[in-house]
């Protein structure tokens, strides 16, 4: 059953053109808090205090605190269809974006990730063309190709399996879970693949630390 699965995905990616996808900017290399505090703008600024509030006194947010920001933000937006973003869907986002495996996000990781969630948010609303509030499997090829991810079909069909409910819709949580992933991994194979050849080598340590800590 397992080798089936890894079998299925290997035949999803194999004739994926990988110069095709465009990952986020990675975030910008990290500098002492006194240097860059010299240098924000306003906005950033605002965002440091806004961040400084939600972390507390660790200065960092643990994926139950991300999954209240996340929810709370919800609230306001309920023309999105969503269950919410669950405990274990917070985990993984966390671990993903989570650089120095403080099991936690920085003001730099959390910057990083709500950035992306706000741009995803507008190409969801931009592509439930019939306002229902999920993407439907009509709308969702387009939808991953404006966040630069155009899928070839067997890799739609496999996240559809994954992400969408039994008629195929894909609500606000999953998408926004989906391209966090879908992200993260191909900006970790473009920095593997130095070459830039399309194809990268990895050993078993490799494989169980890039597959098992998200």
């Amino acid at each position: 059953m397992f080798m089936s699965f890894v079998k299925n995905i290997i035949k999803a990616a194999c004739d994926i053109d990988i110069d095709q996808f465009v990952p986020s900017d990675p975030p910008r290399p990290r500098q002492p808090t006194h240097i860059e505090m010299a240098h924000e703008n306003d906005e950033e600024r605002k965002f440091r205090r806004s961040f400084e509030r939600v972390a507390k006194d660790d200065m960092e947010v643990s994926p139950a605190e991300l999954m209240g920001i996340l929810n709370d933000i919800l609230k306001q937006h309920p023309s999105l269809k969503t269950d919410g973003f669950s405990i274990e869907s917070c985990r993984s986002m966390v671990a993903i974006m989570d650089s120095d495996s403080t099991g936690k996000l920085g003001l730099h990781e959390f910057k990083y990730l709500w950035k992306n969630i706000l741009r995803w948010q507008g190409i969801y609303v931009d592509y439930d063309t019939d306002c229902s509030g999920v993407i439907s499997s009509r709308e969702l090829p387009g939808a991953f190709k404006a966040a630069g991810f155009p899928l070839n079909d067997q890799l739609y069909k496999m996240i559809i399996r994954r992400y969408s409910d039994e008629h195929g819709d894909m609500d606000f949580d999953n998408f926004i879970a989906c391209l966090v992933r879908l992200d993260a991994m191909c900006r970790a194979f473009k920095t593997l693949d130095q070459g830039n050849s399309g194809s990268i080598e990895l050993d078993i340590k490799e494989w169980l630390q890039l597959t098992m800590y998200s």
